[in-house]
C-alpha cells in the first residue's frame, strides 16, 4: 500500500464507516451507527460528489479473521443486518470486506484499504496489542464477542440473551424454561469448546425486564474449538425439541440466514448433521473471499 497522498482531495474512514458508505446504508437510518467511527482528518463528500478516493483505515476482526464458519445468508433474506451473502461467521477484516462489497456489488468506488502492520488472520483480539474497547454497550468482553456468534442466533426468539445484565451473550433464558434440564440437554450435546451451567438472573432492561429467567449460562472454555453459528443451532435444536409450543422457533430466521436450516430444525435433524449441510456454500464462499484476503 503507498503512502497516502498529499494535496489531493481523498477521504479518510475507518473500513466500518466505509462499508456504511458503500452499501447505502446511512439511507435506512437518520444517522449513522454509533459503532461507525470516523478518523480524522476526514471530508465526507456530497452525495453527487464523484471521483473522490476512499482511504479505508483497516481494523482487526475481533474474534478471528481465519474462521468462516455457519450457513450463507439466503437470497431474499436481505435486510439492514444481512446486506449481501456471507455466512454468519466470514473470517475477513472490515476492509476486506469492503473491497468485496465494492467489486462483487459492482459499486464502482475508487477505495484503497490501509492495511494493519504486522497483523495476523489468526489473531484474536488480546493478541494484537490493541487495548479492548466494547464494540456494543452489550459486548464488553472478547469472550462475549465470540459466543456472539451463536447465542445471538436465537435472539429474535422469546428468549434472553442477557442483554441487561453483565453477561450478555454469555446466558440464554426465559421464564418458561428450566435452567437445569437445558443444561443436562446440552451437555449431553458435548459441543466443543463451550460448557454449560444452569443459571437464574433477571434483565434490568430488554426482553423480560425485571422477570427471573432460568436458563444456561455459557462458559468459553476453547474459543478456538468452538464454532459459533453451530452453536446457535444446537441452543436453536435443543429449546425447539425440549419446548416446541412455547419457543417461538420461526422468529430465527433473520438472524439464522437460511430457511434451509430453520426447516431442519423443525424436522428434528441432528445439529452436526444440519451443520454439514452448509459445507457447500462455505466453499464457495471460501473461494470468493479469498480474492479479497491482505494478510
Amino acid at each position: 500500500m503507498p503512502p497516502i497522498p498529499s494535496g489531493k482531495s481523498f477521504t479518510t474512514l475507518t473500513a466500518v464507516a466505509v462499508i456504511f458508505l458503500l452499501t447505502g446504508l446511512f439511507g435506512c437510518t437518520p444517522a449513522p451507527p454509533s459503532v461507525v467511527k470516523i478518523e480524522p482528518p476526514v471530508v465526507l463528500p456530497e452525495p453527487e460528489a464523484a471521483g473522490l478516493d476512499f482511504y479505508a483505515l483497516d481494523r482487526p476482526n475481533a474474534v478471528t479473521a481465519s474462521l468462516v464458519q455457519g450457513p450463507v445468508l439466503d437470497s431474499g433474506l436481505k435486510s439492514f443486518i444481512g446486506y449481501f451473502p456471507l455466512p454468519v461467521r466470514y473470517g475477513m477484516t472490515v476492509g476486506e470486506l469492503a473491497q468485496l462489497f465494492n467489486r462483487e456489488n459492482k459499486i464502482g468506488a475508487k477505495l484503497q484499504v490501509v492495511r494493519l502492520e504486522g497483523y495476523r488472520l489468526e489473531a484474536f483480539y488480546d493478541e494484537t496489542g490493541i487495548p479492548w474497547v466494547n464494540p456494543s454497550p452489550n459486548i464488553r468482553s472478547l469472550a462475549q464477542a465470540i459466543l456472539y456468534s451463536g447465542v445471538t442466533l436465537v435472539e429474535s426468539a422469546n428468549v434472553s440473551v442477557g442483554r441487561g445484565t453483565a453477561t450478555a451473550f454469555e446466558v440464554v433464558g426465559a421464564p418458561w424454561i428450566s435452567g437445569e434440564r437445558l443444561a443436562r440437554y446440552l451437555r449431553g450435546r458435548k459441543i466443543a469448546g463451550v460448557e454449560f451451567e444452569p443459571v437464574v438472573f433477571t434483565p434490568t432492561s430488554s426482553r423480560f425486564r425485571g422477570e427471573s429467567c432460568q436458563g444456561v449460562h455459557l462458559r468459553l472454555v476453547d474459543r478456538a474449538a468452538l464454532d459459533g453459528p453451530a452453536l446457535g443451532v444446537e441452543l436453536a435444536g435443543a429449546l425447539y425439541q425440549l419446548y416446541p409450543k412455547e419457543f417461538h422457533l420461526d422468529r430465527t430466521l433473520g438472524m439464522m440466514g437460511s430457511r434451509e436450516v430453520l426447516q431442519a430444525i423443525k424436522n428434528g435433524a441432528d445439529p452436526r448433521d444440519i451443520r454439514s449441510r452448509w459445507q457447500p456454500g462455505l466453499d464457495a464462499f471460501r473461494r470468493r473471499r479469498g480474492r479479497y484476503l491482505l494478510y
